[in-house]
């Protein structure tokens, strides 16, 4: 039985329109909805986790869609909550299996990273993707020739059998951008990532053309930040921003470092980020040049083949 509160209004689980996205994503969620309706009840950590016979860590974990949710976890949690009736616990019960379920990038567990495996999932089910570049080009826009001397750069020691698999790891994120509801994906590249002959220059060629070719496609949008503009609001180097349509998950901002990474979600570092990339896409080239820029690049690394 769902009981109200001091308002009047019942107290239980938001209406969930058969949500979408990755298991990432949807255990984000499950574990958002969890969350909710234990604070609406005044229930601690502590109780929530004696209820599934658990530390009040391992509910933590849960609400922060870090771990994997057993169904009957989640209904024994549901009925200390008090969510009672099959209509209120059926979504959350069914979402349970769903979001459990391995994404695609699991077969690449080999060369897959924990904390980055938590960016490829947050990448699939984002609806809108922004990056700003200083070295390397974004990974979802990078030619497999470009992809291997990045990776190499990074592995030097690599087998070529695990370099195959790392650039087939990173070939298979792009298939997102040219899917039925691709994410839209605006990058800022700092003029050095073209400059620089990363793997040579006729791979440079091949890599932007390669650009060339994802800018027609009406989901990507590129610009160019040019050395004219000397220093500019990025001065701590890359990001990027992923944007969801579940009203459960907030933005996120993503920042690579050697060996780990590090998310940002709370409102007030989101926003700063957010301003950033504002003034960033302020200084840069327009869009309209975007491509006029890249041929001139091309053309002058061509006279150097």
């Amino acid at each position: 039985m769902i009981t109200p509160n001091a308002d009047g209004r019942p107290v239980g689980p938001t209406p969930m329109a058969a949500p979408r996205g990755s298991s990432t994503v949807l255990r984000i969620v499950l574990g958002a909805q969890l969350r909710r309706l234990r604070e609406q009840r005044g229930i601690t950590l502590e109780e929530a986790g004696h209820s599934i016979r658990a530390s009040h860590s391992k509910i933590s974990r849960m609400e922060l869609g870090r771990v994997s949710f057993r169904i009957r976890d989640v209904a024994d949690l549901l009925t200390l909550y008090g969510v009672t009736g099959d209509e209120e616990r059926e979504p959350l019960l069914s979402l349970v299996e769903k979001a459990n379920l391995t994404g695609w990038w699991h077969n690449y567990n080999d060369v897959l990273p924990s904390w980055f495996e938590t960016y490829v999932g947050l990448e699939e089910s984002a609806t809108g993707i922004r990056n700003y570049e200083v070295q390397f080009v974004p990974g979802l826009l990078q030619s497999e020739g470009y992809a291997r001397a990045v990776i190499q750069l990074g592995f030097p020691s690599a087998s070529r059998g695990e370099l195959d698999r790392r650039v087939k790891l990173r070939m298979a994120r792009q298939r997102l951008l040219r899917r039925q509801d691709p994410p839209h994906l605006w990058a800022v590249l700092d003029e050095a990532v073209l400059r620089r002959p990363l793997g040579g220059v006729q791979v440079m060629c091949d890599q932007i053309d390669h650009i060339l070719r994802a800018i027609e496609l009406p989901n990507v949008t590129v610009q160019i930040v040019p050395f004219s503009v000397g220093g500019h609001a990025a001065a701590g180097g890359p990001f990027s921003i992923l944007r969801f349509s579940q009203p459960d998950l907030p933005d996120v901002v993503y920042m690579e470092q050697l060996t780990s990474a590090v998310y940002l979600e709370k409102r007030d570092d989101v926003d700063s980020y957010l301003e950033v990339m504002e003034r960033l896409c302020i200084e840069a080239e327009p869009v309209t040049r975007t491509r006029e820029i890249l041929l001139g690049i091309r053309e002058e690394f061509r006279r150097r083949l």
